[in-house]
C-alpha cells in the first residue's frame, strides 16, 4: 500500500454545493441559471471519473509502490471549455456563460503527471469526459428532480 496523490476527481454522488467546479457548473445549467466562470476562462484542469479513481486507488493498494504516486486524468480542457460541454449535454433553459474575476490565488494550470502511475501499476483513465458528464448529469437530474428531456 503507498501514498496517492488525488487530482480533480468527479462523478455521481458528489454534493451538489460541494464548490468544486463540475458540479457548480451542472447544478447551475440545471437549474437555468448562469454559468460563472472566474477570470476568462483559459485556466487549465483534468478530470478523473470516480470509477477510473477507484481503480487506480485498488491498483496502488494491491501493489508495493510506496508512493507518492499521482492519480488524475492528464488530459487538460479549459475551464470555458468544460463549461461549452456541460451546456452542450443539457436541454431546456440555456444558461449563459458569465465571468467574473479570477482569485487571485488560483493557478492557471493543473495537469497530473501519471507516467510513475503508468508504469507501476499499468494504470490509466479511461472515461471520457463527455462519458463522465453524461453519468454525473443524470446523477444531479435525479438529485435535483429536474427533468431534462
Amino acid at each position: 500500500m503507498g501514498i496517492a496523490r488525488i487530482f480533480n476527481t468527479y462523478g455521481p454522488r458528489m454534493l451538489p454545493n460541494d464548490g468544486r467546479v463540475v458540479s457548480n457548473f451542472i447544478c447551475q445549467a440545471l437549474q437555468g441559471e448562469d454559468i460563472t466562470i472566474y477570470g476568462d476562462g483559459s485556466q487549465t484542469r483534468s478530470f478523473c471519473f470516480i470509477s477510473d479513481m477507484i481503480n487506480g486507488l485498488t491498483k496502488l493498494m494491491d501493489s508495493n509502490e510506496p508512493g507518492p504516486i499521482n492519480l488524475g486524468n492528464p488530459h487538460e480542457v479549459t475551464i470555458k471549455e468544460l463549461a461549452e460541454r456541460i451546456l452542450a449535454q443539457i436541454k431546456g433553459p440555456k444558461s449563459k456563460i458569465v465571468y467574473k474575476p479570477l482569485p487571485k490565488d488560483d493557478p492557471t494550470r493543473r495537469r497530473p503527471d501519471i507516467s510513475l502511475a503508468k508504469k507501476a501499476l499499468n494504470w490509466e483513465p479511461k472515461t471520457s469526459l463527455e462519458e463522465g458528464l453524461k453519468a454525473t448529469i443524470i446523477y444531479f437530474e435525479k438529485e435535483l428532480g429536474i427533468t431534462n428531456a
